[in-house]
């Protein structure tokens, strides 16, 4: 079969009719000319593939047009891609702290590599981020790894952060452990959104130790939950990370017997070249930075850059 005819085959099934198909056929085409093309498909095809008036799909005609659908569909895409090569684009997902203050570095190393490279920044917490790489619309996110790991996604730890409880400068409590004599406790507690899997283990760790203590306030990010502490708010959960938790009118104390959290990369699928050079810069930074707690995983078959032009 004529592969021009099963292009316009698919504009006409598409569009409901050969009238309504001349209308989104992206080139110029005359509607005797297409009317005169699919007779020929049909007499290629020894089947009659649709009625004219009213139009409907034959049972041949369905089966055409799900068998060049998925093609003629997707090639806008591909094209798409095609063009990006020029120009790639890396979307990150990540809370702010880590795009102001580690991120830049690591996309600087990459330039080397894409000199092209185009940038879009997502800051948020987990479920967001989860949400976003299902749905397609960031590539990669730094997040804590939880211990049961979602079987959407690939991940890859990078390092170990402690939790530290966030108490207001004055407060008069100065270990956590004094906090863990009580069956529970009524101080309202803030943290990331429960779902997050910061606040997950900080709860299962807290049951461990026979206590309960519900979360009162949920925040967006580790900043405000340190900015919620130092207002008096209550007590904050947080990751031992500088910058997200310095604060003048806050105390970090020490979760000694509660377990760090491990924080990583989180991604959808096979990862592209450029997300495959984007996570091992990012493994490589953290080995750099953080040497003490940085963790060995292998980002398997890893390929060495190639320059992009």
């Amino acid at each position: 079969m004529n592969v021009h005819h099963l292009e316009l085959f698919y504009y006409v099934a598409k569009h409901g009719g050969i009238s309504a198909a001349v209308r989104h056929i992206p080139y110029g085409i005359q509607q005797p000319a297409v009317s005169g093309q699919m007779t020929a498909l049909e007499e290629q095809a020894g089947v009659r593939l649709f009625e004219r008036t009213p139009f409907r799909l034959t049972t041949p005609g369905k089966k055409l047009f799900a068998h060049i659908e998925p093609f003629f569909a997707g090639l806008p895409v591909v094209a798409d891609k095609l063009r990006g090569e020029d120009k790639p684009e890396l979307r990150i997902g990540a809370s702010e702290l880590l795009l102001l203050h580690h991120v830049p570095t690591v996309t600087r190393r990459l330039r080397s590599s894409f000199p092209k490279l185009l940038l879009s920044m997502r800051s948020g917490y987990q479920t967001q981020f989860e949400t976003w790489l299902a749905d397609g619309l960031i590539d990669i996110a730094v997040v804590p790894i939880d211990e049961r790991p979602n079987p959407k996604f690939r991940q890859l730890r990078l390092t170990r952060v402690p939790l530290v409880l966030l108490v207001p400068s004055k407060s008069a409590v100065q270990r956590a452990e004094d906090l863990w004599k009580h069956k529970r406790v009524n101080v309202p507690l803030i943290g990331l959104p429960t779902s997050t899997s910061v606040m997950r283990s900080f709860q299962r760790d807290v049951k461990k130790h026979g206590v309960v203590w519900p979360q009162t306030i949920e925040a967006t990010s580790m900043e405000l939950v340190t900015s919620y502490v130092a207002n008096g708010e209550g007590y904050g959960v947080n990751l031992a990370l500088g910058g997200a938790i310095d604060h003048p009118e806050v105390r970090a104390l020490p979760l000694d017997s509660f377990k760090p959290m491990n924080v990583g990369l989180m991604w959808k699928g096979e990862p592209s070249e450029l997300v495959r050079c984007a996570i091992i810069e990012l493994q490589r930074y953290t080995r750099e930075t953080w040497p003490a707690y940085a963790l060995d995983d292998e980002l398997a078959t890893a390929k060495k850059p190639r320059k992009v032009r």
